[in-house]
């Protein structure tokens, strides 16, 4: 039926809303539906069974649909014929399960992907546990696992369906690697909140649950205070030989304890969860020349990791950019040469590979990714400040050039949102800019917004939530710590927080809802200070990490 014309579809449809031709009725919850038999089989092999046994060229035949809401039944009958339904928040559930049990398979895909787009901590657990009976939906309720495991301490503060998972299902989520919490703490609050909203029954699975509480990361003091000491733990014996090689793991075998030592338990309770993001610092400027050095940042462990490779070329003043889990370093300097290459890692195999050049050789340029392109806008090529930009297609590893911008501008900083490309600040060779443009894809069109309040060059610009972020840079006297905000509803730029130190020509990300500044110039040395900004509270953190480099 694929290859079948959709004017054909329509034609059937037609006659189908006339009562023409139809050969077929179909009863649900007391509503007559008149169908088509062929449309029905082409669509469902569980109406393609239903019929085979009773296929006649009796004109109407009727088959009563039990448990199948009329609402519902119009939907599935709609899909059809049509091969599209509105899929809405107060029926897709209902939906699915009669697009599972008619084998409907595209429809089921639908759904599926309308309930992961809309993937949130109040409704993560409960699509679950929904999907737990549906084979169909494997790779959603694999999607909303990882949601859970991803923002497990905001589901802990919203979710209600949190409090009602079965023993079996905590555990699973608890002992995994990929659970992202900022600290340990955190999983035997989450187990104590969920056996206090049973207590009575649950009270007993305090020993099954904690073995998959890493309590060796704890703080000692939590430890002592809240775990060694709680009425729970220390009324059930079967918690003794934790509590005691937790001790041995927290205190480094110094404590003269007597009891029973395990090597593989305490490992277990020591074992650092996974990330859920890392951070990558991929070369730049250090000591006096452009760095090889890679390296990773754990936010949970609080660590730099060197994951240097060895025919990694020096390269400073590049843009980055992630991609289809490949992450590209876009043009840059050596010291002697501007480049207009591109290269590519593979941060499964720890492989680079060259892609297509750029038309133009770029260093201090801004990158940003929008809609599976990769955008290089402006930089300095050993000549003169550039106002170019193009875009890469990976699927067909070539280059484009688009619209020029309005500004020629190096050392700026790009990013993308709401379908836009923002660029801003920067410098033209002469003076500091406090100019930013947007560009738009559908149009191939740079128009200047608002300008910021204060001129950056070297500036770090991020989109988080509805907005962009500029921060820090250089205004053509000082190394800045200021920061702003740009609201593209109102067209208006608003002060934040000021960073702890100044700095220009440094990284930019978001990590677990926080912005990280890393590295960069301070006005006097290159630095390998970074901190990061909390956007709930308003406020910089104070400093987190040094890298190596």
């Amino acid at each position: 039926m694929e290859n079948i014309s959709p004017t054909v579809f329509n034609v059937f449809d037609e006659a189908r809303l006339l009562g023409e031709h139809t050969d077929l009725i179909i009863r649900a919850n007391d509503r007559e539906f008149q169908v088509h038999k062929i449309i029905l089989c082409g669509c469902s092999p569980y109406f393609r069974v239903l019929f085979s046994a009773n296929w006649t060229r009796i004109p109407e035949q009727f088959y009563d649909i039990t448990g199948m809401s009329q609402n519902i039944m119009s939907l599935i009958i709609q899909y059809a014929y049509t091969g599209s339904v509105f899929i809405t928040e107060e029926n897709v559930l209902e939906l699915l399960v009669a697009a599972d049990q008619f084998l409907i398979s595209g429809l089921v895909d639908a759904c599926c992907q309308f309930l992961e787009s809309r993937l949130c901590p109040e409704n993560c657990i409960g699509i679950c546990m929904f999907t737990e009976d549906f084979h169909s939906c494997s790779k959603l309720r694999h999607k909303a696992k990882l949601y859970v495991l991803q923002h497990f301490e905001e589901v802990l503060q919203v979710s209600e369906e949190f409090l009602e998972l079965s023993l079996e299902q905590l555990e699973e989520i608890i002992d995994k690697d990929e659970l992202n919490v900022k600290q340990e703490e955190v999983v035997f609050e989450a187990v104590l909140h969920w056996i206090d909203y049973a207590p009575e029954s649950r009270r007993k699975h305090i020993a099954m649950l904690l073995p998959k509480v890493r309590m060796g990361l704890m703080t000692s003091d939590y430890f002592i205070n809240n775990v060694k000491s709680n009425a729970l733990v220390k009324e059930n014996e079967a918690c003794m030989p934790l509590i005691i090689n937790a001790m041995k793991a927290l205190f480094e075998f110094d404590m003269d304890l007597h009891g029973p030592i395990s090597l593989e338990l305490i490992h277990q309770l020591t074992r650092p969860r996974l990330p859920s993001a890392i951070l990558l610092a991929i070369g730049g400027w250090s000591n006096g020349s452009p760095s090889n050095v890679i390296e990773a940042y754990d936010a949970n462990a609080d660590r730099w990791v060197s994951v240097t490779l060895e025919d990694e070329r020096p390269r400073a003043y590049h843009g980055t950019a992630v991609l289809d889990e490949f992450v590209y370093c876009v043009g840059g300097y050596d010291s002697v040469e501007y480049f207009n290459s591109v290269r590519k890692l593979n941060l499964i195999t720890q492989t680079w590979n060259e892609v297509a050049p750029m038309y133009e050789r770029r260093c201090y340029v801004s990158v940003a990714v929008l809609d599976g392109f990769i955008y290089a806008i402006g930089g300095f090529d050993g000549h003169g400040r550039l106002k170019s930009a193009e875009r890469y297609d990976p699927d067909t590893n070539q280059w484009t050039l688009t619209a020029s911008m309005n500004e020629r501008r190096s050392d700026a900083s790009a990013t993308s949102l709401q379908g836009r490309v923002y660029i801003c600040g920067g410098f033209t060779g002469t003076e500091c800019l406090f100019s930013a443009e947007s560009f738009n894809p559908q149009t191939n069109q740079w128009t200047l917004i608002a300008p910021m309040r204060s001129r950056r060059s070297g500036v770090g610009v991020i989109a988080y939530g509805e907005l962009v972020y500029a921060v820090g840079g250089f205004d053509g006297a000082t190394r800045l710590r200021s920061a702003e905000t740009y609201n593209p509803l109102t067209n208006i730029w608003c002060d934040i927080a000021s960073m702890y130190n100044p700095r220009s020509n440094f990284g930019i990300e978001v990590i677990d809802d926080q912005l990280f500044a890393v590295g960069g110039f301070n006005g006097v040395s290159t630095t390998s200070d970074a901190e990061c900004y909390d956007e709930k509270t308003n406020e910089c953190l104070c400093f987190l990490f040094s890298t190596q480099v």
